[in-house]
């Protein structure tokens, strides 16, 4: 399907700004560092939970974090 919407995310750029590695921010948010790597890398979505859990570790919005391509 052409019109497919792609869920992609600034996660590695926001974490790194922040100074956090993949394994520091995943124990944050009560998650497996290869978590954190799926996610930054597209290979995982995550819940809606996780993503807001991610976005109030991170002291971001929603849409700073995540975005549609």
């Amino acid at each position: 399907m052409e019109d497919e919407l792609i869920l992609r995310n600034h996660l590695k750029k926001v974490r790194t700004e922040q100074n956090l590695s993949q394994a520091q921010l995943a124990k944050l948010v009560g998650v497996s560092r290869n978590t954190i790597s799926s996610i930054e890398t597209g290979q995982f979505n995550p819940t809606a939970k996780l993503a807001l859990i991610l976005c109030i570790a991170l002291d971001k919005k929603f849409e700073d974090l995540f975005y549609f391509d």
